[in-house]
C-alpha cells in the first residue's frame, strides 16, 4: 500500500499569487442561506442572530424558554436581545451578554414581547411583535446597529448588564453618558471552565434618559414623541477605547449592505451547481462554518492574550476555540477554502502555548471559548500543509502538555496517543530525532491499550454508551480512533479482511453515531482498503439519504431510533441531541458535498467521494481556482470510476493539499458500479 510522503509546501509564494484563472462572477449566495436551520430544540443549537464571519459580536433574540444559543424558533415570547453567543456548542452554550429589552408604557415588567413575524438573512435579523413594535439588527465585524420602531406614546429599553447564559455572569463595570453606555462584562465561558471579558460601547441615535433600575440594570427612555430610534454598539476584546473607536459611522442600511457584501464574499469562495434545494442546504451549512473562531486583535495589532496581558501582533489573532470538536472537519475546511485566514488561525492556536493554554479555558479569555484538546495535531497539520507555524518557539510547552496527557480511560488513552504521535512528527520536522523517537514510542503504546480494551468485541458492554468510563461513545465507536496508524490498527484487528468485515458489522448494525464526533472518521475507513467504494457510498448516504441512528449526544442508545435525513434545511435539522459544535458538523457536509474529506488530520491528504453537485468551484484570493466536475452525475452513481487531474488520470482515491491549492480541473467520473481500489493510502507509523 502506498505511504504518503512528507509534504512541506509553500502556499504563499509569489508565483502562487499570480493570476492564473478568471475570477468567478460573484453571486448573491446570501439569499440561499437559511439562518433558521437548526434553531429549534436540540437539533443543532444554532441561532438566527445577525452576525459576521469570524466576529464575536452577534446580535440575536432571547426567547423564553432559552436553549444553548438563547433562541427557540417555535417560541413566541421574547425576553429581549443579546450580543454574543457561541453557536452549536455544549454545556448549555456561552455568551448572552448585554441584554436589551424594548417595551411600551412605563413598566418593562408589564411589557410582554410576543412574536408576530420575523425574518433574517446573513448579517441581519428583524422581528415584529403583536404590540406593533418592530426591531431590526445588523452586524459588520465587531460593529452593530439596532433599529426600533414604536407606536406613539411612552416607551423605553430595559438593559441588564448582568445577564449571561446559565447564570454565567461574573462582574461588570460601566459608565453612562448623555445618550451612551460603555464598560466591561466578565462571564463564565462554556461549561464554566474559564472567564472571558468583553468591552463595549452603546450609543443611542436620539436623546435619551438613562437611569439605574437596580443591581446592574438600567432603564433608557426616549422622548414620548419618538417613534424610531437606533442603538449603535461595538465590541472589543481589548478596551473600551477600542470599542469606541470602532463605532460605525454608517447608516443602518449601509451597514446592512456592507455586511451582506462581506457574507457574499465568504460564501462565493465555494460555488456549487446542481439541485437548487441542495444548493440552499449547502450554503446554509457553509454559513455556519465561518462563525468562529473570533478575530480579537485590533487594527493596530493590539490584543489580549489568555493570561490577561496586552500583546501586539503583525498579523491577526483569533480566539474562541472548539478544537476537540472541529479539528476534524471545520479547521481542515478553513485550511482549504480560506487559506489567508487559516495562516493566522494556526499561529493563534500556537500562540496559546505562550500564555498558559489549558484544555478548556483560562480566567482571562478574550472571548467565549470551549476546549483546545488536539491543538498539537492542528499545528502539525498546518506545518505539513505549508503554513508557517513557530513550533520551535513553543516546543517546551508542547512537550509539557503531551507529558501530562491523561491515559486513565480507554478513550483518553487513544486520544492522548494521537497527540503524542503529532508531537513526535513535529519533532521530526524540527530535526530533533532522539526526542521524536521518544514520543513515537509513547504513541505506539496505544497498541497495549487497544488490545486490553478494544480488541475483544464479544464482551457485553461494547455497544453501551460510556462503558468503562468512556466520555462520549461506546467501545465499538472508539476502537477505530487510531487515525495516525491505520495500518497498525489493521494488523491488531487481524489483517485487512477481518478489518473490513468488522467495519461491515459496525455499519450494518447501526453502531455508528453521527450525532457526535468520536467516530466521525469511521465512514472514511474503507478508503484504506481495496473496498473504498463502501466509503463513497456511506459518505453519500449520511449526507443526503435517510439513515438509521440509535446513538445520541446525551450519551444514550435509544430504543426509539432516528430514521430520517441528518442534514435538512429546516429549524429541526440534524439528529435530535446533535450539536453543530462550532461548525464541525456543518463542515462535514460541506467537505463531503465538495468530494474531499481529511484522511487524517496531521497529514495533508484528502479522500475523494463523488460530490453532491455536478460542479464545485473553489475560488481563492490569489485568482486560482479548483474546478471539480462530475461526469455521469446522478444520485444513483455513488462510486468513482475514474479521476483525472488537469487531464491526467490518477490511479488513486485521494489528493494532497498541494494538488488542491494549485488549482486546475479535477474530473470525477461517476458510476453505479462499485470499483476496486488498487492504490490505497494508509497511515503507517512504526
Amino acid at each position: 500500500m502506498k505511504i504518503f510522503p512528507l509534504l512541506l509546501l509553500s502556499l504563499f509564494s509569489t508565483a502562487t499569487f499570480a493570476q492564473t484563472a478568471k475570477k468567478a462572477d460573484p453571486k448573491d449566495l446570501s439569499a440561499s442561506v437559511n439562518v433558521f436551520l437548526g434553531s429549534s430544540g436540540d437539533h443543532g443549537q444554532l441561532s438566527p442572530a445577525a452576525s459576521y464571519p469570524f466576529s464575536m459580536l452577534s446580535i440575536g433574540p432571547q426567547t423564553y424558554p432559552h436553549i444553548h444559543t438563547g433562541y427557540e424558533h417555535s417560541a413566541k415570547q421574547f425576553l429581549g436581545f443579546t450580543h454574543n453567543r457561541f453557536e452549536g456548542v455544549g454545556c448549555m452554550g456561552s455568551g448572552g451578554n448585554f441584554m436589551i429589552k424594548p417595551f411600551l408604557g412605563n413598566d418593562p415588567e408589564k411589557g410582554e414581547l410576543i412574536k408576530a413575524k420575523e425574518q433574517a438573512s446573513p448579517g441581519y435579523y428583524s422581528v415584529g411583535f403583536e404590540n406593533k413594535m418592530t426591531a431590526e439588527m445588523t452586524v459588520l465585524k465587531n460593529q452593530g446597529k439596532h433599529r426600533y420602531r414604536f407606536p406613539k406614546g411612552e416607551k423605553g429599553f430595559a438593559i441588564d448588564l448582568g445577564y449571561a447564559f446559565n447564570g454565567g455572569f461574573v462582574s461588570e463595570e460601566h459608565q453612562t453618558g448623555t445618550n451612551s453606555i460603555s464598560g466591561m462584562i466578565a462571564s463564565k465561558t462554556t461549561c464554566g471552565a474559564g472567564v472571558y471579558r468583553i468591552y463595549y460601547t452603546a450609543v443611542f441615535s436620539k436623546p435619551v434618559k438613562i437611569q439605574p433600575a437596580g443591581d446592574r440594570k438600567l432603564i433608557v427612555t426616549p422622548a414620548v414623541d419618538v417613534t424610531e430610534i437606533e442603538m449603535n454598539i461595538s465590541f472589543s476584546s481589548t478596551s473600551v477605547a477600542y470599542a469606541e473607536n470602532e463605532l460605525s459611522k454608517l447608516t443602518f442600511d449601509q451597514l446592512k449592505t456592507q455586511s451582506k457584501e462581506g457574507w457574499n464574499k465568504h460564501l462565493n469562495r465555494i460555488q456549487v451547481k446542481g439541485d437548487k434545494d441542495r444548493e440552499k442546504l449547502f450554503y446554509s451549512l457553509l454559513y455556519r462554518t465561518v462563525q468562529s473562531p473570533y478575530q480579537i486583535s485590533e487594527t493596530d495589532g493590539n490584543y489580549k492574550a489568555i493570561d490577561g496581558s496586552t500583546q501586539k501582533t503583525t498579523g491577526t489573532k483569533y480566539n474562541g476555540w472548539a478544537i476537540w470538536d472541529n479539528y476534524r472537519t471545520q479547521l481542515p475546511l478553513l485550511s482549504v477554502a480560506y487559506p489567508e485566514r487559516f495562516q493566522d488561525i494556526a499561529t493563534s492556536i500556537a500562540n496559546l502555548y505562550k500564555y498558559g493554554k489549558k484544555d478548556y479555558a483560562t480566567k482571562f479569555e478574550p472571548s467565549p471559548t470551549v476546549r483546545t484538546e488536539h491543538a498539537v495535531v492542528v499545528i502539525l497539520d498546518a506545518m505539513r500543509k505549508g503554513y508557517k507555524v513557530p513550533a520551535d518557539e513553543i516546543l517546551d510547552s508542547l512537550i509539557k502538555e503531551v507529558d501530562h496527557l491523561d491515559y486513565g480511560s480507554p478513550d483518553k488513552a487513544l486520544e492522548s496517543s494521537y497527540d503524542a504521535w503529532a508531537l513526535s512528527e513535529i519533532l521530526g520536522l524540527l530535526n530533533k530525532k532522539d526526542l521524536s523517537a521518544k514520543y513515537k514510542q509513547k504513541a505506539l503504546e496505544y497498541k497495549e491499550h487497544w488490545n486490553k480494551d478494544f480488541k475483544d468485541i464479544s464482551r457485553s458492554d461494547v455497544d453501551r454508551m460510556q462503558a468503562r468510563k468512556l466520555y462520549q461513545g461506546t467501545i465499538w465507536q472508539y476502537r477505530w480512533f487510531v487515525p495516525f496508524d491505520v495500518k497498525g490498527l489493521m494488523e491488531l484487528i487481524g489483517g485487512e479482511k477481518t478489518y473490513t468485515e468488522q467495519l461491515d458489522y459496525f455499519f450494518k448494525n447501526d453502531l455508528y453515531n453521527h450525532a457526535n464526533e468520536p467516530d466521525l472518521q469511521v465512514p472514511l475507513m474503507y478508503n484504506m482498503t481495496a473496498q473504498s467504494w463502501k466509503s463513497q457510498k456511506l459518505m453519500h448516504n449520511y449526507a443526503v439519504d435517510t439513515v438509521v441512528q440509535y446513538y445520541f449526544n446525551d450519551n444514550s442508545r435509544g430504543i426509539d431510533p432516528f430514521m430520517d435525513r441528518i442534514y435538512k434545511n429546516t429549524d429541526k435539522a440534524y439528529i435530535r441531541t446533535m450539536d453543530d459544535d462550532a461548525g464541525a458538523m456543518s463542515a462535514w457536509f460541506v467537505l463531503t458535498a465538495a468530494g474531499i474529506s481529511p484522511a487524517c488530520v496531521g497529514w495533508p491528504v484528502y479522500y475523494l467521494n463523488v460530490p453532491l453537485f455536478e460542479s464545485v468551484t473553489f475560488n481563492w484570493e490569489n485568482g486560482k481556482q479548483l474546478n471539480i466536475k462530475v461526469e455521469n452525475f446522478s444520485d444513483k452513481n455513488l462510486y468513482i470510476k475514474e479521476v483525472r487531474l488537469n487531464g491526467k488520470k490518477l490511479d488513486r482515491n485521494w489528493l494532497d493539499q498541494k494538488e488542491i491549492m494549485n488549482g486546475g480541473m479535477l474530473t470525477i467520473v461517476a458510476t453505479d458500479v462499485p470499483q476496486e481500489n488498487k492504490n490505497a493510502w494508509i497511515t503507517d507509523f512504526k
